[in-house]
């Protein structure tokens, strides 16, 4: 067990994160594409798609007391190499034939416990402005995933839905062989009681703490509303296409979802040479342009101006979700850890995606025509980012 003195953005440790997020990505986005197919084919209602993503968000929620010591009291890589173990069992038990929900509840409850580890690491294996950069590479390596995997999940769920899974268990097993190539770092914070009434009560006691300061808050409230919204316009694409476009495949969502994963890796990479943490306020304007562009491709009927809208989007959102992550990590890691403070923001993410899937789900299952739900849904969320914008500056964050 030791520290890594090398804290650039090309060393070992860094590489080796950055090559387990881009495989257990693949795998996550992959596989969601491929369970959808898993419940098309087998003629599940139109609005247990959510429910499928409400699942998923469900075991961050009730787990979230309990990742970020879990994450903060042992070698974070080893915690990745854990929870991409869980992620596997999961897309077996889909490949198998098991209920798809049972195995997705159990990929999320890998999610949940890798997501602490995999952002709390890097300010471990980094420091200073060259945190930004690190969130810009995740964040770039993440999106590509995303792409990727997307893509690749609905091509070949289109080809056999068991050839989808089986690629999807693949990744997740190259995954954790990445992890085991991270050093071993010291624990950030070893020694913590186990006692479950103990971890409730601290996790709640770093949720005040993190709610209670200005700068933290303004974090935690802009990634909720961005994940929110970021995963209910997921699902919101599956049944555009075939009532704006007339196509029924399942792949056409995939390739819709891959120009965003494109934009946002422009904007990330934007944001990582314009932004710092002490100028973080100048990723709000791109948060209000995000409804917009929602706005503006909820009413389109061909496929160009769509696939442009959606890269957009994808570059307003990269650059809005970047540096908040950033200001979060440093200020977390000074303050209740970061592996607490990550779990406390997937708490309020998952949160505002559990409430926005419940709506979505709800609202397709009464009838409400999508294209209204998309222009609807635009609207709301530029509103809700230029209120918070207007408070973060009454506040001077």
């Amino acid at each position: 067990m030791h520290d890594i003195a090398d804290t650039s953005l090309r060393s070992r440790g860094m590489m080796a994160v950055i090559a387990a997020q881009f495989l257990s990505a693949f795998a996550d986005n992959a596989l969601l594409f491929a369970t959808l197919a898993v419940l098309k084919a087998q003629f599940y209602p139109d609005w247990s798609q959510p429910v499928l993503q409400m699942v998923f968000v469900g075991a961050y929620i009730l787990f979230a007391p309990f990742v970020g010591q879990f994450a903060d009291s042992f070698a974070k890589g080893r915690v990745m190499m854990v929870a991409n173990s869980l992620k596997l069992i999961g897309a077996l038990v889909i490949a198998t034939g098991f209920n798809p929900f049972v195995g997705y509840t159990l990929v999320g409850v890998g999610a949940a416990a890798y997501s602490p580890a995999k952002y709390g690491i890097l300010g471990e294996i980094t420091t200073g402005d060259k945190l930004v950069k690190a969130n810009g590479l995740m964040e770039s390596s993440t999106i590509a995933a995303i792409l990727m995997g997307s893509v690749a999940g609905g091509v070949l769920a289109d080809w056999h839905i068991g050839a989808a899974l089986g690629v999807c268990a693949l990744f997740y097993a190259g995954a954790v062989v990445a992890n085991l190539y991270i050093p071993k770092l010291a624990a950030a914070r070893p020694g913590q009681s186990w006692n479950l009434v103990t971890m409730v009560r601290q996790f709640f006691a770093a949720c005040r703490q993190l709610w209670n300061n200005g700068e933290t808050r303004f974090t935690l409230v802009g990634t909720s509303l961005f994940w929110g919204a970021g995963v209910t316009l997921r699902f919101l694409l599956v049944l555009w296409v075939p009532v704006a476009l007339g196509i029924t495949d399942n792949a056409t969502p995939t390739y819709l979802n891959a120009m965003v994963a494109i934009g946002i890796v422009v904007g990330a990479g934007a944001a990582a040479k314009l932004v710092t943490l002490e100028t973080v306020s100048r990723c709000m304007p791109a948060g209000i342009l995000i409804g917009v562009a929602v706005v503006a491709f909820a009413v389109q009927q061909t496929p160009l101006p769509a696939y442009l809208l959606l890269m957009l989007l994808g570059i307003f959102g990269g650059f809005f979700v970047v540096p908040l992550n950033a200001l979060l990590q440093d200020r977390g890691k000074r303050s209740v850890g970061a592996g607490n403070a990550i779990a406390v923001q997937n708490l309020g993410e998952n949160s505002a995606m559990l409430l926005m899937l419940g709506l979505y789900s709800l609202a397709v299952k009464v009838g409400l025509p999508v294209v209204g739900i998309g222009i609807g849904f635009g609207v709301l969320f530029a509103l809700a980012i230029a209120g918070l914008w207007l408070w973060q500056r009454r506040q001077k964050v």
